[in-house]
């Protein structure tokens, strides 16, 4: 137990009688210091530590000269148990990338100065997080910035006369505060909602300031929402893309959800407004849009805004269309009425003709184009691939793609030729000595006798000849779709690697596959998106290499929920499963969640209300209202930081295996969120999933 107490972690396994201990995989040994390129495995197939080897790609900014690439790379050592970022360049033409930074602080949100002779950053290297400055080749690194707490993002103003960055201001008065006298008082008083969000407390919200700036220092600092009690960027997925400066200089356009308490929980209505340095005036831009309204990008000539929009209050995975306004006259129009597809990460040509994007569609994350003088949208790239990013780079496009066989790498792409060409290579030489499973695309009929695309991933070297453990992988979103992500925890290679096949369905209430199939869901959990996962699995499992009575069930959030749910209607075709951060129990989760919009659309409103079919056929659907049918072993993960869905839905669902006999495993973290992002607690996870699926598949 002491390794696993070292890592911030308690582990729980649980049999029929009484606990038990279970051997662990042995260990990858790998050389391990922070920005390591060169390692020699010992084995083709992917480990834990060859996963947490890799370097990530961050955030990729182009310079003002369209020359050169600028971007964060970063690497996690395991025995310091932390990540490192660096910065580097890479000439947009192709060419050796050069690293530009080498601290153990680390560097962040990299941006070019407008003139292209400096490249700003965040670094913590003195005082806190803060603004800093260096040579576009490394050399004279200078600290701007000495901004009490710190600082969390930063633009550079167009005519480099202003720096505008974001910095937390205190929320709430603290019980020390009105009791003066109680100065090691612990308690806190809440009086509405939303008093703590996602993973932390709201003690403090996020606010825009500017400040001059003369190359040397920054000055005269205001804070644009002073006393106002609203954050942005938006928590808990908001940067620095939902702020922006006009390109006149003259103002920042910011994103706000400007509620608070009840009204912020319930409601997903934010708003972008224009805050005029000037006269001091801030107006609303986006009045009457009740959705989400993020990310304001700027025509380089001035005379558009584009941005991301909604169009329902509430709905938090609602269709993302493309809107312009015309700033003169503040026409607004809507570029995709007739595009069944979301947009994300806009982008403008050069000559303010057109709007590049990243969209989705058939489970594909690709590159379109929209002509605003046409109005026609059209595909740039193709593949089996998801783009991330898109910059337009004179002639040509510089974007960050992934698939489920290849970490983010940086492209450049043709646009007229529709080629790609690799110019980042971070991780070629791990990859270079792996085996990786083939990636296979299947359309399945569903009960409803429509076509479900279906990712199907076999293990490496794989035999048609033997018979396979075979995995039901359930997405989280609920409404993100299976595309080709590559993930450092639900990685498919990782589990092919170990042996197993994995069936990947694009079941109901995925995006990318048109408006209706998105929002069948809301209001069906234990419904037709169910059925599409048994039609998934049942349908590759007539396959003559999958052995049937090794079939098992995993899935986060709430592929958690489906898989509790699964566990209570499976009809004995599973003989494992595994929830991490799933709803257990809905009507727990209705009062519990801090984001009410999500449980008031997606299961039609709160439990109380007999007369709300809606909701009642999803309290019905609860999985543990099937708790009577479990029979089969399960392991539960859950983060004591995990707002959205609490610690206390995993451990009931623990406690109600245990209870019932059933072989039970319980993975707690508590200093994690929704997500497990801490390197020894990551690896901790990927060895005991594969432990506990070996034990009872293999």
């Amino acid at each position: 137990m002491n390794k696993i107490i070292a890592v911030s972690a308690f582990l729980f396994v649980v049999g029929f009688q009484s606990c038990t201990t279970t051997t662990e995989k042995p260990e990858t040994k790998l050389p391990s210091p922070i920005g390591q390129k060169e390692i020699k495995l010992t084995s083709d197939l992917m480990t834990p530590e060859v996963l947490w080897s890799m370097g990530r790609i961050g955030e990729i900014v182009l310079s003002p000269d369209k020359k050169t690439i600028l971007f964060s790379l970063t690497y996690y050592d395991l025995e310091q148990n932390k990540g490192n970022s660096e910065l580097y360049t890479i000439p947009a033409d192709g060419g050796e990338m050069v690293r530009l930074t080498q601290t153990s602080v680390g560097e962040y949100n990299p941006r070019w100065r407008p003139d292209g002779k400096k490249i700003g950053f965040m670094s913590a290297e003195t005082g806190g997080m803060q603004f800093w400055e260096m040579n576009p080749d490394g050399t004279d690194r200078i600290k701007i910035s000495d901004i009490e707490g710190g600082i969390s993002g930063f633009h550079y103003a167009p005519d480099q006369t202003k720096i505008a960055f974001i910095s937390d201001v205190k929320a709430n008065q603290t019980v020390a505060d009105i009791y003066p006298d109680l100065p090691k008082s612990s308690g806190r008083v809440m009086n509405n909602l939303m008093y703590r969000h996602w993973d932390h407390w709201v003690d403090t919200y996020s606010h825009v300031f500017i400040s001059d700036y003369n190359g040397v220092a920054l000055m005269n600092t205001k804070d644009i929402l002073a006393n106002e009690p609203f954050e942005t960027p938006l928590v808990p997925f908001g940067g620095m893309e939902q702020i922006t400066w006009t390109p006149d200089s003259k103002g920042i356009v910011y994103t706000c959800r400007k509620k608070t308490g009840k009204d912020y929980s319930f409601s997903t209505n934010s708003d972008i407004y224009h805050f005029d340095i000037t006269t001091g005036v801030t107006k609303n831009l986006t009045q009457g849009i009740l959705g989400y309204d993020v990310a304001p990008v700027f025509s380089p000539d001035g005379k558009y805004m584009a941005w991301e929009s909604m169009e329902r209050d509430g709905f938090e995975a609602d269709k993302v269309r493309l809107l312009v306004m015309e700033v003169k006259s503040g026409m607004r129009s809507n570029y995709t009425t007739k595009f069944d597809q979301d947009v994300h990460g806009l982008a403008w040509s050069d000559d303010s003709k057109s709007i590049y994007f990243i969209s989705n569609w058939h489970a594909l994350d690709q590159i379109y184009k929209l002509e605003l003088s046409t109005s026609v949208i059209s595909k740039i790239t193709e593949g089996v691939h998801d783009y991330t990013s898109v910059i337009p780079a004179e002639g040509k496009l510089i974007g960050a793609k992934m698939s489920m066989s290849m970490p983010t790498e940086i492209f450049s792409i043709n646009e007229t030729e529709r080629t790609q060409t690799q110019l980042s290579f971070v991780n070629k030489p791990i990859f270079d000595q792996l085996s990786l499973g083939k990636v296979e695309e299947r359309w399945i009929e569903t009960t409803d006798h429509k076509q479900m695309l279906t990712w199907v991933i076999y293990p490496p070297h794989f035999d048609a000849t033997k018979k396979y453990p075979t995995l039901l992988y359930c997405q989280g979103g609920p409404q993100s779709t299976v595309s080709q992500f590559w993930s450092y925890r639900w990685n498919f290679q990782m589990m092919a690697a170990n042996g197993y096949i994995i069936v990947a369905p694009n079941r109901r209430g995925l995006p990318g596959f048109g408006k209706e199939w998105n929002e069948q869901i809301s209001g069906d959990y234990g419904g037709q998106n169910m059925k599409d996962y048994l039609s998934a699995i049942d349908a590759v499992a007539k396959e003559p290499y999958v052995n049937t009575e090794k079939l098992g069930a995993v899935g986060a959030s709430y592929g958690g929920f489906s898989v509790y749910w699964l566990a209570g209607n499976h009809d004995k075709r599973f003989k494992a499963f595994i929830a991490h951060d799933g709803m257990f129990n809905l009507e727990a989760q209705y009062l519990e969640t801090e984001e009410m919009w999500f449980v008031d659309w997606d299961l039609g409103g709160p439990f109380w209300d007999k007369s709300n079919k809606v909701a009642q056929n999803s309290y019905a659907n609860s999985p543990h209202k099937f708790i009577e049918k479990w029979d089969t072993p399960i392991m539960v993960v859950h983060s004591e930081l995990d707002y959205r869905i609490v610690a206390s839905q995993g451990m009931q669902a623990f406690n109600a295996a245990v209870i019932k006999g059933i072989p039970a495993e319980y993975l707690y973290f508590p200093d994690e969120n929704h997500w497990v992002l801490k390197p020894q607690n990551g690896v901790l996870w990927q060895r005991r999933f594969y432990n506990w699926l070996d034990k009872w598949l293999k």
